[in-house]
This record gives C-alpha cells, sequence and structure tokens, in this order.
C-alpha cells in the first residue's frame, strides 16, 4: 500500500518561483550532458567539466535530504530483491550468449575487474543522474507517475542514436525510476544497472552494440577501430566515460 501511493502521489504545493528553478537546474545539466555527447573530441573535455560543475552546484542549492535522495534508507531489505534479481537475469542472458557464441568474458577475475571497475562506478553515476537530478526535480513540477516517465524518457534520448542501448534504457530507466518512488534507496539500483551493462557488454558483440557508443561516437563509431578478437569494453552516454582514463587502461588491459 505505501508503494502504491508513493507512485501514485501529486506532487507537494510549491512556489511557481521553486518549479521554475527545478526546470532551469534541469534544463541547464541535460543540456550540457547533450552537447558532451555531441560534441567532438576537442570540446568535450571542458563540456564535461562545466557539466559537473552546473551538477553539483543546482545539488547543492536544492538539496533534498539524504533519506529523499535514496543514501539513507530505513528499511534497506524491503528493496533487496532488487540486486539478485538482477543477477538472475544477467545469467539469463550469459547462458543465451554462450549458446549464440557470442558471450566473452575476462580470462581472470583481475582482468574483470580492470576492465569493468570504471564502468561500475560510472554506472551509480548515471543512477544518481537520473533519480537524484532528474526524477527528483521532476517531481516538483509533475506527478510521481508522469515524473518517472519524463525522467525515463531524458534518460532514454542521451542514449541515441545507439539502436541496442535505446530500448533498453528506456526500459531500465522507467523501472529504476518507479522502483526508486517505491523504496527511495538508490544503492541496488546503482548495483543493478552496473550488472545490466556489464553483463550486455559480456554479451553482446561490439559491431551490434557500437561498444555501447552513444551521440556522435556512436555515428562515428567504426568497426575496425575494434579488433574482433577482443572484447569491447563498456563505454556508455557519460559525460566523461568515454574519454575516462580507466576505461582507457582497461582497453590496455585486455587480453
Amino acid at each position: 500500500m505505501a508503494a502504491d501511493t508513493a507512485i501514485h502521489a501529486e506532487p507537494s504545493p510549491l512556489p511557481r518561483a521553486a518549479k521554475w528553478r527545478a526546470l532551469v537546474e534541469l534544463g541547464g545539466g541535460y543540456g550540457l550532458i547533450l552537447l558532451v555527447l555531441w560534441a567532438p573530441r576537442t570540446a568535450r573535455h571542458p563540456l564535461s567539466i562545466t557539466a559537473i560543475i552546473w551538477i553539483v552546484i543546482a545539488t547543492s542549492v536544492s538539496f533534498d535530504g539524504l533519506r529523499t535522495m535514496g543514501l539513507r534508507v530505513s528499511r534497506p531489505l524491503r528493496s533487496a530483491w532488487i540486486v539478485p534479481a538482477t543477477l538472475a537475469l544477467a545469467a539469463c542472458a550469459i547462458c543465451v550468449a554462450s549458446v549464440l557464441g557470442t558471450l566473452s568474458l575476462p580470462r581472470t577475475c583481475i582482468l574483470f575487474v580492470q576492465r569493468y571497475w570504471g564502468y561500475a562506478i560510472w554506472a551509480a553515476v548515471q543512477q544518481f543522474l537520473i533519480q537524484d537530478f532528474f526524477l527528483l526535480r521532476l517531481l516538483r513540477v509533475l506527478s510521481a507517475k508522469h515524473a518517472a516517465i519524463a525522467a525515463a524518457l531524458l534518460f532514454t534520448l542521451a542514449h541515441l542514436p545507439n539502436p541496442i542501448l535505446t530500448p533498453l534504457t528506456l526500459a531500465w530507466g522507467l523501472a529504476s525510476c518507479l522502483l526508486f518512488l517505491c523504496y527511495r534507496n538508490l544503492y541496488p539500483l546503482a548495483i543493478a544497472h552496473a550488472i545490466l551493462g556489464i553483463t550486455l557488454a559480456m554479451t553482446v558483440p561490439g559491431h551490434i552494440d557500437h561498444n555501447m557508443r552513444v551521440g556522435l561516437g556512436c555515428l562515428t563509431y567504426h568497426q575496425h577501430h575494434h579488433l574482433s578478437q577482443n572484447p569491447h569494453t563498456t563505454s556508455t552516454s557519460a559525460c566523461v566515460i568515454a574519454e575516462a582514463p580507466t576505461l582507457r587502461s582497461s582497453r590496455h588491459a585486455l587480453p
């Protein structure tokens, strides 16, 4: 009953100025993210720094509280099922990929960590952006259900024009927003995001999902830049993750 009430709850009455500020914060941050994704390589670094500064300042100025942001959880066991359910889904995907011959596993645990630890961190950052930056601001101007849909759409649009990630991020964006409204726990969603992203990287060949690139990077992707015998590393819709040193070092670590 509590979860259903949370999803269907109407936004609390707010002054018009507060609603406009939420929209300005959201629009500015999201616009900068899109600029990073579609900018030439030489312009990405300054735009990424600008986007990070904007999001940090907006989050600090409009701080919603740790509990509202899902960072201080009163009943964590209520949402504990999310991670094992995601692991079960990942196991199914790995089994299917193994049968189809598309599975690409790192040879050792050390290589696995080297290849994907940077993405795991970025998955948590993405989940923070979806729930604590997009969704919480949309909740100030929309009902809970409509805010969840809008946040999922924003997340999805950031993954265009990748034909694999676009539908998958729509499904995950909506599911994660609804789960967040039910449980107000960001941690299992961040872990689930990392599991799903890493599973996708290991089960779908790079030439099919364009090495998980989005924006301009997806359009300019060339298969011959990624040797067919090497499993691709994850490189999603991040503002800075496509050029992150952690991912570059992961590529060097490929067998």
